[in-house]
């Protein structure tokens, strides 16, 4: 099973590569999943599931674990080690291009923020939904050849190209509820847990990009579930609120993506994607900084979350509205608007557009006017600020350019 994944999620060899047995491996990987770690406590470690790399033997063990995803996972918090002493940057990303193969676009995100599923896009080529180098002469590229997408409520009518890349061959479901009568799988049924996902290669999306490669992006997206209610469904962010957010990386831990998690609680991620980090978040963000300021990106906050009050009273964006603001980004519809056409967040410091031709007017782009109470909304945004300092003041310490002038004020 875990063969099966891996291969699914790795680049291919070519088959002259696959059996040549005299190319030694890059690294190697013993995934022991049945094996628990019996000394944890001793070890200081947090449960009997470890994972052991030895950077210069060049091998990793993973124990107590059946969770597909960390195969993939041990491989990425290795490019976040080696890449950056390289001058390229690693990315816990997702990436597209136009049918051109232009206009390339990246989308960063934590789980359930939605960034497998707008990077999935029947009008666009997917390079790839998870993990990405950006290299200063030659652009994107992706770690990966598979995808690994949660399934929860999948439907076909709102994931088409996910749920159509299911029903090939070689896919992988995991953790989903099947019926044992008529072998149909129930993707509302989170009785198991609300984590389920699916594996498979990336050429099961019908427009994917071939090479797996883009040239610099034109736009970048950071995504969030706010469970707060707080933030607009689309801001603009200047290069320098841009790094705030990048190595703030904000979203909501949603149920079933974190044990122990049952709703939606606010969390911060370092560049969207601490527990892989293996260098100071600002070393990321140092290098992201050069690649914008190089060729020129726009950079923008996306909210996936919820709207008109916080979780349990507010309601969460609808996937058309979101796609709707992603489309606005990507075919230059905010970038054209003029300073006018934004209003500047008193607090966050962000533009929202007010008015955006493609996005319905039902959308509330500005937050604050989707709350009955507005004395609750402002003491909400003021809240979630506050968490935003608190949480921003370990990447001040040291000798690292300080961007908390660029977040909340």
């Amino acid at each position: 099973w875990q063969q099966h994944f891996v291969t699914n999620m790795f680049i291919r060899p070519s088959e002259a590569e696959y059996n040549d047995v005299s190319i030694p491996p890059d690294f190697t990987v013993v995934n022991a999943c049945a094996l628990t770690n019996k000394k944890w406590q001793e070890h200081g470690l947090n449960s009997e599931v470890c994972v052991a790399i030895d950077v210069e033997k060049k091998m990793a063990v993973i124990m107590g674990t059946w969770y597909g995803g960390e195969n993939k996972k041990l491989i990425f918090s290795l490019m976040n080690y080696w890449l950056p002493m390289e001058g390229t940057l690693p990315m816990h990303c997702s990436a597209s291009v136009d049918m051109k193969g232009e206009n390339a676009a990246l989308f960063f995100g934590l789980s359930g923020t939605g960034k497998t599923t707008l990077s999935a896009d029947p009008n666009r080529q997917l390079i790839g939904d998870d993990e990405h180098g950006w290299h200063d002469t030659d652009g994107i590229f992706n770690f990966e050849g598979g995808c690994y997408a949660k399934t929860i409520d999948l439907k076909i009518e709102n994931e088409p190209d996910i749920w159509n890349a299911i029903k090939a061959p070689a896919a992988l479901l995991e953790n989903v509820c099947v019926d044992p009568k008529t072998g149909d799988v129930d993707y509302s049924n989170t009785t198991k847990t609300q984590n389920g996902r699916v594996s498979y290669p990336i050429f099961h999306i019908d427009n994917h990009e071939p090479t797996s490669r883009g040239g610099h992006p034109k736009n970048v997206i950071f995504l969030t579930a706010d469970a707060f209610g707080v933030l607009p469904p689309v801001s603009k962010l200047s290069t320098e609120q841009a790094l705030y957010h990048f190595i703030t990386g904000y979203t909501a831990k949603v149920a079933g993506t974190e044990r122990g998690v049952t709703e939606p609680e606010a969390t911060f991620s370092a560049c969207f994607g601490a527990a892989f980090l293996t260098m100071h978040p600002t070393k990321y963000a140092d290098l992201l900084r050069q690649r914008l300021d190089t060729h020129g990106a726009s950079a923008y906050l996306v909210n996936t979350g919820w709207a008109g009050g916080a979780y349990g009273v507010g309601k969460r964006m609808a996937i058309g509205a979101t796609r709707s603001c992603i489309t606005a980004i990507l075919d230059g519809s905010i970038d054209s608007l003029s300073e006018s056409d934004f209003e500047k967040d008193p607090i966050f410091g962000f533009s929202v557009p007010k008015a955006v031709p493609g996005i319905d007017a039902s959308v509330p782009l500005i937050p604050r006017d989707a709350w009955t109470d507005k004395d609750a909304y402002d003491a909400q945004r003021e809240k979630l600020a506050l968490m935003f300092q608190d949480n921003f003041k370990k990447y001040t310490v040291g000798d690292v350019i300080d961007y908390s002038a660029f977040g909340p004020s």
